[in-house]
This record gives structure tokens, C-alpha cells and sequence, in this order.
């Protein structure tokens, strides 16, 4: 079992390894957690982007409940009105680790730039699940112990690859109404069935709960039946929404959380 400790960054959403993860940073907490990660660079400065001697890593975790009392989360604007959280634990009670899902993804911090007000903006990739273990709430911000999680293909994952694709396209066309000029390319879509279980788990309108499901899956082709599963009922779902433009679906704007 491999182990490692890291900084942790609770969301109510959920990271899947290989996908991106912007974040605007403007709680005191995290504020103090993308220093520690600047300065564990050598040589990096808070507008350093070309350092990658050192990865600059911290864990993602889903909050369990949705009680999300960070200001920080991606996608969503400064609020200048906004009252800080205090302590490294506010909101998620006297034992922290009871609020987050166990299952999280480690994040590697490609850019961290703090702008001229203190906060900072990040982008972030995920790489590698880890097990949250335990939670240790005595600095500054949340520091968890993880056991980093092995990718375990499972029984004909290449050929649920393959269905799943078939079957995201066509759940994509359905959400583009049929509009070929906005879907998706077989060129665009990979072929290694961890990537596209996981893509598909990222790119599908899903919510935080299912979401969290196919992360912690067991291994690459339970995720992959699921997601068959999920692509064919939501396909149909949309198919029989004569109401409402299944293009329109698009446009709706939706939590990133």
C-alpha cells in the first residue's frame, strides 16, 4: 500500500484523473494552501508557471452532503462581500474526514498565479485516485493521509470501450439536436478505456452522487458498464422530451458543483 500526505481541497465536485480542474481561490484557508504549494517549488515565484522541477500537488475530495461553505469553487466569481470561513475545518464539523466522500483524485497544479487582491487562480489536472484515510486539521488547511489507488482494467474493458463510445455519441447527438457541426469527432474521443471511462464520466450531465459512483468504481469495466447503463437511459430520456429542445439542453447553464 502506498501512502502519501497532501493538502486537501474539498468541492462539491468531483475530480476524475486525466481531467482538468480550474479553480478561483479566495478562502484564507486555501489562500494559505497555494503558498505552501508555490514556495515547495524551487524556485518558483507566485507568477512562475514554467517551474516543473517539483509537482505541485493536493487532493480533491467531494463534500458528502453538498454543505460546500467554501468560496472557492470552480468556475465561480469573486464576491467581495463574501465572509471568510475560519479555521481549516469551518463547516465540515468536529471530524472533518466524516464529511467527504472517501474516495478522492489527486490534483497536480500546473499554474498558480495570485492576482494583485490575494486570491489565486489555478488550473489543475487530475492524475491518480486516492483513499482518503484520514484528516489532520491542526495547520492552517486541511492535510489528509491517502492511499494512492491502482487503475485495475477488470474483465473486457476494450470491448465496453468501444460500446461506450458508440453510445456517448450517440447521447451527444441527441443533446446537439442532431447538429453534426457540434459533436464530437471519432478523432477527438480516445480509445484507452481507463481515459474514456473517465472522460465520459466527466463530459455526461450527471449529478455529484453518480458522479462520485464511477470514480470509486472497482475497476475500469464496472465503470464502463455503468456508464453504458447511464448513456443508454439518459439517451432515452432526452429522446422523449418533446417539450423541450434537446439542443436547449446545452445552453442551460449548471452548477459546476
Amino acid at each position: 500500500m502506498t501512502t502519501v500526505r497532501l493538502p486537501l481541497f474539498p468541492l462539491n465536485s468531483v475530480l476524475f484523473p486525466g481531467l482538468v480542474l480550474p479553480l478561483n481561490v479566495f478562502e484564507e484557508r486555501y489562500r494559505a494552501m497555494m503558498r505552501d504549494l508555490l514556495k515547495s517549488t524551487p524556485g518558483a515565484g507566485a507568477d512562475d508557471e514554467d517551474d516543473e522541477e517539483e509537482p505541485r500537488r493536493f487532493a480533491v475530495v467531494a463534500i458528502r452532503d453538498g454543505r460546500e461553505t467554501a468560496r472557492t469553487a470552480t468556475g465561480m466569481p469573486d464576491d467581495p462581500t463574501a465572509m471568510a470561513e475560519q479555521g481549516p475545518a469551518a463547516g465540515f464539523g468536529a471530524d472533518p474526514v466524516q464529511a467527504f466522500h472517501r474516495v478522492g483524485c489527486i490534483a497536480d497544479a500546473a499554474t498558480i498565479r495570485e492576482r494583485e487582491d490575494g486570491s489565486f487562480e489555478v488550473l489543475a489536472t487530475g492524475t491518480t485516485r486516492v483513499k482518503l484515510l484520514s484528516v489532520d486539521a491542526s495547520g492552517p488547511y486541511l492535510v489528509a493521509e491517502l492511499e494512492e489507488l491502482e487503475e485495475d482494467p477488470g474483465d473486457e474493458a476494450g470491448a465496453l470501450a468501444e460500446g461506450v463510445l458508440r453510445a456517448f455519441r450517440a447521447y451527444q447527438k441527441r443533446l446537439a439536436g442532431a447538429r453534426e457541426a457540434t459533436l464530437t469527432t471519432a478523432a477527438d474521443l480516445p480509445d484507452e478505456p481507463s481515459v474514456v471511462s473517465y472522460l465520459v464520466a466527466a463530459a455526461t450531465m450527471l449529478d455529484t452522487p453518480t458522479r462520485q459512483r464511477l470514480l470509486q468504481a472497482p475497476d475500469t469495466a464496472t465503470r464502463l458498464r455503468e456508464e453504458l447503463t447511464i448513456l443508454r437511459t439518459e439517451t432515452a430520456i432526452v429522446r422523449h422530451l418533446p417539450s423541450i429542445p434537446a439542443e436547449a439542453l446545452t445552453r442551460t447553464p449548471t452548477c459546476p458543483n
